[in-house]
């Protein structure tokens, strides 16, 4: 499992819009998300991870020696990480349009 080596100046959270269903119904298309690059890869944590020149947006998932990225949607497969992926950060925050449905998230500090 890789950290991003950024500099102090770049662990700043940033947005990202969803595109698309695969993390439906927690998230859906068009939610704003807010990801947390300083916060530690935990099991369960949605998160942003770069693996083979990709990026995905998913549940992560650890048993043993095993990590995947779990998609929601049962329509959308499992993503197994190989070695060298790197994360890009922790979804800490979820929005719509509407005022009412931002909802917060809270992971352990540990991995």
């Amino acid at each position: 499992m890789e950290q991003t080596d950024c500099s102090a100046e770049e662990l700043e959270a940033f947005a990202l819009r969803v595109i698309g269903d695969s993390m439906s119904p927690e998230f859906e298309d068009g939610h704003i998300i807010i990801v947390d690059p300083g916060h530690p890869l935990v099991n369960g944590a949605y998160a942003v991870i770069e693996q083979d020149n990709a990026f995905f947006f998913a549940q992560y998932k650890r048993r043993g020696e095993r990590q995947w990225l779990h998609h929601l949607n049962p329509a959308f497969d499992d993503i197994e990480l190989t070695a060298g992926f790197t994360v890009k950060g922790i979804v800490t925050q979820r929005s719509s349009r509407r005022r009412r449905d931002t909802k917060h998230y809270e992971y352990p500090m540990m991995p």
